[in-house]
């Protein structure tokens, strides 16, 4: 797992997250969304806080629509914990780092 967050597609998604034996929290995102620029970096630190224990991916909804539509996400930022597969929670719109991290440590 790495200490940054790493960029998946609609071609890698099984295998970065699905597949992932650790949870993997997957952010939707694109590069003209306002809140999604103002979470990058709080999502930076929660992948080097939690290194080893939570991946942190990124997925461009604009280059990735079908990953995106397979989830539902219709607004952005929207967050998705996955586990073993599976997605666990889902968090829309601009969240601060202590509710990730509360995310992140209850369902560790």
């Amino acid at each position: 797992m790495s200490a940054k967050p790493v960029d998946v597609s609609d071609q890698s998604f099984q295998e970065e997250v699905l597949k992932s034996k650790a949870p993997v929290l997957v952010d939707f995102w694109a590069p003209w969304c306002g809140p999604c620029r103002v979470v990058a970096p709080v999502l930076d630190e929660l992948a080097a806080a939690y290194e080893g224990k939570v991946k942190v991916a990124k997925v461009n909804v604009d280059e990735n629509p079908d990953t995106a539509s397979r989830y539902g996400v219709m607004s952005i930022p929207t967050l998705i914990l996955f586990n073993n597969g599976a997605p666990q929670e889902t968090m829309v719109g601009l969240q601060n780092k202590e509710a990730l991290a509360s995310l992140l440590d209850k369902n560790l």
